[in-house]
């Protein structure tokens, strides 16, 4: 049962979601263009977004389901503060990506992609980052950063936690 705090910020977010999909300018509008809208705008697609987004396009939650479930790219959580990438293409993986995951998987108390427990960093994993003389290299919000040690990864993705380097 949701509380009236819940209730609220759910009917605050389908409007929300509602707006996204109303503003959409391209000439056909369908479930995939609605739900790349409504993730470019809210960084996910809550339960409201494949709900709203089957009433707008006249579709079932079913379909729009198989539709957002279908794509890799569409994220169902919220994303954390920060998004830190690990490059695991080809020069990376031979110069160490593998145990530059291993260091950042520990820094963040994960066992592989996703969300931080205290929700500050989600973690990707990433087929190239484009910087193969430069690696292995991270990305921290698309930022680049290469040359990168076990150690130097993890103090970074400990830093972007807040916690101690």
């Amino acid at each position: 049962m949701l509380t009236t705090a819940e209730t609220k910020q759910s009917s605050k977010l389908r409007e929300q979601i509602r707006q996204v999909l109303n503003s959409q300018r391209q000439p056909t509008v369908t479930v995939l263009s609605s739900l790349l809208a409504v993730q470019d705008s809210i960084h996910h697609l809550p339960d409201e977004a494949i709900r709203e987004t089957a009433t707008f396009c006249g579709s079932t939650i079913n379909e729009v389901w198989s539709v957002a479930s279908f794509y890799t790219n569409f994220r169902f959580t919220p994303p954390g503060e920060k998004t830190l990438d690990v490059c695991w293409g080809p020069s990376c993986h031979i110069l160490g990506a593998q145990e530059i995951l291993n260091s950042v998987h520990a820094a963040l108390e994960l066992n592989e992609e996703g969300e931080s427990p205290d929700g500050k960093v989600t973690l990707s994993y990433n087929t190239c980052l484009g910087a193969c003389a430069q690696g292995p290299c991270i990305a921290i919000d698309h930022h680049l950063i290469g040359r990168q040690t076990p150690e130097s990864a993890a103090k970074i993705a400990r830093e972007l936690r807040g916690l101690d380097g």
